[in-house]
């Protein structure tokens, strides 16, 4: 099921979500020989994080709730692993935050000559200089990261990873697209919420507060990717909950060029990406159909072919 990306070629259309399995080479081509067509690194920071204490990660069974933090080497404390990363054999996305737009720009300026495939980044984060406001939240602070990272990192493709606490995403991907983003990637985890022991009287998190992750947050996903579609031409990314081929069809319909998958490693193993792309194949060919002709079919045929020429 080779396809397109970006002026990449990819073998599938599933991709590794960033945070899940870390930033080692041998780690990642695992993932991608199990069946991912494009795998992303966990997040890079300005600077060393340790993140939070544990416990950072909780098993709710209808999915997950975490707060781990964001730890990170910091971008100039990884080049062991950057050189490893240069005999590569599979298409590489790496995902960077800061907490301003000018730690953004210098993450980004360092990780483009690194010479990734991609560059995701991830505006769920606290705005240093806004009191604390999550970067994609805003119209205007989405569009001025956007616009100061496609500055700098020349002709590499940019993913901008939107979250589900904007008030209105659509708006937001729309702010990312006007400011030179490449694709959207939506959603990072929903939230926060809180799980609290009741013998203990306390929450369980040590941060307290953590995001959802799993096959619960899906329809949120769904509505979000939904959205999103009526509101840009470039691709999209549908992440959210997705642990089955039918969840990938299901994201696709919505709007989804590719489909990624982060909790779901943890439910199905990193065979994951295999057994779902099997199953995805199978249900296209019992429907007798193909990827692009479902891609946001359940906006309707109007909808979709009016995009098509816009695109």
């Amino acid at each position: 099921m080779t396809l397109h990306f970006l002026g990449k070629t990819l073998k599938n259309p599933l991709v590794l979500a960033s945070g899940v399995l870390g930033n080692n080479k041998q780690i990642l081509e695992r993932v991608h020989e199990n069946g991912c067509g494009l795998v992303t690194m966990k997040s890079i920071g300005p600077a060393p994080r340790d993140g939070h204490k544990n416990p950072t990660v909780i098993d709710l069974g209808c999915g997950m709730i975490n707060a781990v933090g964001l730890p990170t080497p910091g971008y100039a404390h990884m080049e062991e692993e950057w050189q490893a990363l240069e005999t590569r054999t599979f298409p590489l996305n790496a995902s960077i935050y800061g907490g301003s737009v000018a730690e953004y720009q210098m993450v980004a300026n360092f990780v483009a000559g690194k010479h990734p495939d991609f560059i995701e980044i991830n505006i769920s984060c606290p705005n240093s200089e806004q009191h604390g406001m999550i970067f994609g939240v805003s119209e205007q602070s989405a569009f001025d990261v956007v616009s100061a990272v496609k500055q700098v990192i020349g002709d590499i493709p940019l993913i901008a990873k939107l979250t589900p606490q904007a008030p209105d995403i659509a708006k937001i991907a729309k702010a990312c697209e006007e400011a030179g983003a490449n694709a959207i990637c939506a959603i990072n985890t929903a939230g926060p919420g809180m799980v609290i022991d009741i013998e203990a009287k306390m929450p369980i998190l040590a941060f307290k507060k953590g995001g959802l992750s799993g096959p619960m947050i899906r329809p949120i996903a769904v509505r979000c990717v939904y959205d999103i579609f009526q509101a840009v031409s470039i691709p999209i990314i549908g992440l959210g909950g997705v642990t089955t081929g039918k969840d990938a069809v299901e994201m696709i319909m919505a709007g989804a060029s590719l489909v990624g998958i982060g909790s779901g490693v943890r439910y199905r193993g990193m065979e994951i990406f295999k057994k779902v792309n099997q199953e995805l194949n199978a249900w296209l060919c019992a429907h007798d159909t193909t990827l692009e002709k479902i891609r946001g079919a359940a906006h309707g045929r109007d909808a979709v072919e009016n995009k098509g020429k816009a695109q």
